[in-house]
């Protein structure tokens, strides 16, 4: 019997006790001893976890790790199953020792706290520290006082299904480069840090360099990714070149610091190279190539180039836009302060942003509630799942929808989701006529198949170009774009999310042979946030 398990037959009953579970059980030792009086089963305890309580557990949990023991210190979370296994990992497979917890300050039942550790390998060693955060919680059953577990307890660069590895890296080393061979860093571009950690994932073996001894994190759904916390050994790296500009990247670097949870991307129409793509989030997520949002009115690009295929209006038809609109029984309305104007034409309605105006057109015949899916896929090679980018990529979600979200679709809510991958995308075709599926590394390099799409119709296209245009210079997105030279383009959008105070500020745009779209969470109208982002990368395009 394991250390920790106390078994004892009472009365013909056997009863096992393990460790210090059980709280709040009937405590069969007790009840024969009569210690406890006639009172029975202890009450479990209930509410937030007393100071005393987080720091004593905190401190046992702390002390069990420093030790190494991770069954013990997982006893002291809510989930030993979990815990234990990356408790063991960070002791066996990381190989860290010496570690050293200093908590900071409790915040209620947050504690901080700061970890030192030597992470020692093949005769090689070196010092690891990082800072990290717990919660403590109430047990549901046991009402213990226990830490709230999570793969971000042991290092905050931890998500569910991650570990810790030292050895061998598991790809090696690349130095990236742009277009023109300027060197790509992390420390010089930031946010390229997890985008070019899936780089080395994916090409490091092909990019002709070796492998060194690191200290990284491993993902559950392979090496693609894996980030490095320590390298114990260089390993010699090997040149990867991808279709960036360094100049657009920099300044996709600059603009998305204006606004926190910013995202944006820019392409290259003409070939469907990826120039620039920048993330400023609390997390190291994707979100410019991976992100799954309501795009808002930038969808009306696509819903435009449906109306003017299937013959229903064209730029110069009419596009009434109403105070509001009905559809199956939900009213749509625009923004606050747009005048209404029955006499609208598409271009003109397109230019404004009017939601009314595409909700009323999206009743007409011949189109179904698979009509903009159908224009979205064949048209825009959106929504197939199959773009091959060089790193994980979204390239849209356009279902066909019935009822409410029919019209909902169609301005850029309901359900649809894009990424401002897909929405630069979306600008680029709407510039050449043809889609090109956007790439960060040339297929060559893996013989990775491209997605392909029929493209628009010349006459399409030129109506789409020209709303754009009329959009940046009287439009909406006429501010954002001011004193931008050259031809120039747009279409703004927001985007209401339930539960959130401001809408998500969506923008695309194209100046020359560079199309760009970003997206701010929570940064209101598409003109206020996500425009001057565009604005500044494209400013590069020359």
């Amino acid at each position: 019997m394991r250390k920790g398990v106390k078994a004892a037959v009472v009365g013909g009953v056997f009863a096992v006790m393990v460790g210090g579970a059980g709280y709040g059980a009937y405590n069969v030792v007790t009840a024969v001893s009569g210690d406890g009086g006639v009172g029975g089963p202890a009450p479990v305890k209930t509410g937030k976890p007393s100071g005393d309580e987080v720091e004593e557990t905190t401190r046992k949990f702390f002390a069990a790790w420093e030790k190494g023991d991770a069954s013990e210190a997982a006893r002291y979370t809510n989930d030993a199953g979990g815990a234990e296994p990356l408790l063991a990992a960070y002791r066996d497979d990381a190989h860290l020792t010496k570690v050293r917890i200093t908590p900071g300050t409790p915040s209620g039942t947050t504690v901080p706290y700061s970890v030192r550790a030597t992470v020692s390998y093949r005769g090689r060693s070196k010092p690891l520290s990082y800072d990290s955060e717990l919660t403590v919680v109430r047990g549901v059953t046991t009402g213990r006082a226990l830490v709230g577990w999570k793969p971000s307890v042991v290092h905050p660069g931890l998500v569910e299904g991650d570990t810790l590895v030292t050895g061998e890296a598991a790809s090696p080393p690349i130095q990236a480069v742009d277009r023109n061979n300027v060197v790509l860093t992390k420390a010089r571009y930031p946010s390229l840090g997890p985008i070019l950690d899936a780089l080395r994932g994916r090409y490091g073996d092909k990019a002709g360099g070796t492998p060194g001894i690191e200290l990284s994190v491993r993902h559950a759904d392979g090496d693609a990714g894996a980030r490095t916390l320590v390298t114990l050994a260089k390993g010699r790296a090997g040149r990867l070149r991808t279709t960036l500009s360094a100049s657009a990247q920099a300044a996709a670097e600059r603009a998305v610091q204006r606004y926190p949870e910013s995202s944006v991307v820019a392409v290259k129409p003409s070939t469907g190279e990826v120039l620039a793509v920048a993330n400023h989030r609390k997390d190291a997520f994707n979100a410019a190539f991976e992100g799954r949002l309501a795009p808002g009115s930038t969808m009306k690009i696509v819903t435009a180039a449906m109306l003017i295929d299937n013959g229903v209006t064209s730029m110069n038809g009419p596009a009434p836009c109403t105070d509001t609109a009905v559809w199956q029984s939900q009213t749509f309305h625009n923004l606050t302060g747009m005048a209404p104007n029955e006499k609208a034409t598409l271009a003109n309605s397109f230019m404004r942003s009017c939601n009314t105006a595409f909700v009323k057109l999206v009743d007409e015949k011949p189109l179904t509630d698979a009509s903009l899916t159908a224009e979205a896929e064949e048209r825009f090679g959106l929504g197939r799942d199959n773009w091959k980018t060089g790193i994980t990529s979204f390239d849209g979600r356009i279902p066909a929808s019935g009822g409410p979200d029919r019209a909902a679709n169609a301005i850029g809510q309901g359900d649809v989701q894009m990424s401002p991958l897909g929405m630069a995308s979306v600008t680029a075709t709407a510039v050449t006529g043809t889609f090109r599926q956007p790439y960060l590394v040339s297929p060559k390099l893996d013989d990775r198949p491209i997605a392909t799409a029929r493209g628009l119709r010349s006459g399409t296209a030129a109506q789409l170009k020209q709303m754009m245009r009329l959009t940046a210079t009287q439009g909406t997105g006429a501010r954002a774009m001011a004193n931008l030279g050259g031809d120039i383009g747009a279409k703004t959008g927001s985007a209401e999310v339930d539960g959130q105070s401001k809408a998500n500020s969506w923008f695309t745009g194209f100046r020359g042979d560079m199309a760009a779209a970003a997206m701010t969470e929570g940064g209101g109208h598409g003109g206020d946030a996500a425009g001057p982002i565009v604005a500044d990368v494209l400013r590069t395009s020359g």
